[in-house]
């Protein structure tokens, strides 16, 4: 994803500059005929749903896979295009709600079309839990952006599959945000496009006041993965995520660590909406996450079995959630 995060100052690049510059701007990265080696996946490796409170991490690859078969994704692209179709066409096969809101935005490069997908499901209690993603990948070339944009948009499509037919008590709304990677540089007017426009409306409505938990998934089909408290994220929805993670057996994935990161949450928590992001960022060199944003962040590194555990504590914590 194209965001900063802070804790990966350039002490942690101390003697291997050469090295973080590649990370950042994806020189030094595979070739293209690299990337079209990528074996294929299956998704086989995903535990049973009946054993993940119902979530198939098999059908969340395979929305992974999908999208990568697009190919590179950015903000305005004809590719992009085709994912908004699919992603609408999915959630209308879902029973879901589906509400967009297209507009343009100024960035580095002119302005470019974006368009914010939700799909709502309804409840009967004043309020609104949020599961967001970002769908668009960061313009870089022969970038698909299979863990960046595509895990955690494979995982809320399972999501809407499961929670737009039942009527819960709070609203809940899955969200899919485009345009939160940088165009350029990652900045606060160059950066969450989508985020910022939806939290903008919602302030300016009133319904911003509505919403009980803003829930933010972002590069979770690692293998395996390292999810580390986001400091700036509410504490006791951290607290709730990661405890409920805790009980489900992944208290060696959701770390009693903390990492700061700059996400599509940020526009929500300057308006005091309580938010927790959700994210695997060991983007430094020897890090888990070496491919981020470089070509070699293909369908291979994806972890059908990641997906699973995210999906499956992200719908525990709804049902907490909803019990408040």
């Amino acid at each position: 994803m194209s965001f900063h995060a802070k804790l990966l100052t350039a002490a942690l690049c101390a003697g291997m500059v050469a090295g973080c510059k590649a990370k950042a701007d994806g020189s030094g990265a595979p070739s293209e005929s690299t990337v079209a080696a990528t074996p294929q996946q299956t998704g086989d490796e995903a535990p049973p749903a009946e054993k993940m409170g119902g979530f198939d991490g098999k059908r969340a690859f395979a929305h992974v896979a999908k999208q990568v078969g697009f190919g590179p994704r950015p903000s305005g692209s004809a590719a992009i295009a085709q994912l908004q179709e699919y992603i609408q066409a999915e959630l209308t096969s879902y029973g879901c709600k589906v509400e967009t809101d297209s507009f343009t935005a100024d960035t580095p490069v002119g302005r470019l079309p974006m368009k914010n997908i939700v799909a709502k499901s309804p409840g009967d209690k004043p309020g609104i839990i949020i599961l967001a993603t970002h769908y668009d990948t960061k313009l870089l070339e022969n970038f698909v952006g299979a863990d960046d944009g595509g895990s955690s948009t494979g995982v809320m499509l399972e999501l809407a599959r499961l929670l737009c037919p039942k009527h819960g008590g709070y609203q809940v709304w899955i969200t899919f945000f485009d345009g939160e990677e940088a165009v350029k540089e990652w900045s606060d007017t160059d950066s969450r496009y989508g985020s910022r426009q939806m939290a903008a409306k919602m302030a300016l409505s009133g319904d911003i006041a509505k919403i009980k938990a803003f829930l933010l998934a972002d590069i979770v089909g690692t293998r395996p993965p390292r999810f580390k408290r986001e400091s700036d994220s509410t504490k006791w929805l951290v607290d709730l995520v990661w405890g409920t993670a805790k009980k489900l057996g992944y208290g060696d994935v959701f770390l009693d660590e903390s990492l700061e990161v700059s996400d599509d949450h940020d526009p929500f928590l300057k308006r005091k909406v309580p938010c927790v992001d959700v994210i695997d960022l060991e983007n430094y060199p020897g890090g888990n996450l070496y491919y981020w944003h470089t070509p070699a962040d293909t369908l291979d590194k994806i972890d059908a079995r990641s997906l699973a555990m995210t999906g499956h504590v992200f719908l525990e914590s709804v049902k907490q959630l909803q019990s408040k």
